[in-house]
């Protein structure tokens, strides 16, 4: 799920980056430092949409550096225990399947997948109904419910079922 809200974050910040683009210096270091990354708090931070405040600069001792405080708002996607997402395959296992839905990977256990449906091996590894009507491979869009996640201080974890209704492939690109 995604969520507008408001961080903040000590920048350091070279006195060679000083003068009328201050500020604009400031935010786009805090963009490539914080744009892509992961807290477990959090979760994955999207995108910066706004500068609400910079605080006053504290020099470094001995460094020359300067620590503003800045408080930002940015936009973050978190997964939770029962969303229901959209997903492509990027790895067929016999163990199972991976798949990213955005910067997120989910990990679908073949027990959490479909009876009716049987691993196939060889050079394109994949799930198959008997009757061969569905495939699961890579680069399938798959919809799938998150059953469990797992937060450390960098990353978030996914556990997956498409073991429901209204779950499974929505696009073969076999198919097409």
């Amino acid at each position: 799920m995604f969520f507008h809200i408001v961080l903040e974050r000590n920048m350091q910040l070279h006195p060679r980056h000083f003068g009328r683009n201050l500020r604009e210096n400031l935010v786009s270091k805090l963009m490539k430092d914080v744009e892509g990354t992961c807290s477990g708090r959090h979760g994955f931070v999207v995108a910066i949409t706004g500068i609400e405040n910079v605080g006053k600069g504290l020099i470094r001792d001995g460094t020359g550096f300067v620590t503003f405080p800045v408080k930002y708002q940015c936009v973050v996607f978190r997964p939770f225990k029962g969303e229901i997402l959209e997903a492509v395959v990027t790895m067929v296992n016999k163990m199972g399947f991976f798949a990213e839905a955005g910067p997120v990977q989910i990990f679908v256990s073949n027990h959490l997948i479909p009876d009716d449906m049987e691993f196939q091996s060889g050079d394109m590894p994949n799930y198959t109904t008997s009757d061969g009507s569905v495939k699961i491979q890579k680069d399938s869009e798959v919809r799938l419910k998150i059953i469990g996640t797992r937060v450390d201080a960098t990353e978030i974890f996914c556990i997956g079922t498409i073991k429901d209704d209204f779950l499974g492939v929505i696009n073969d690109p076999a198919a097409a």
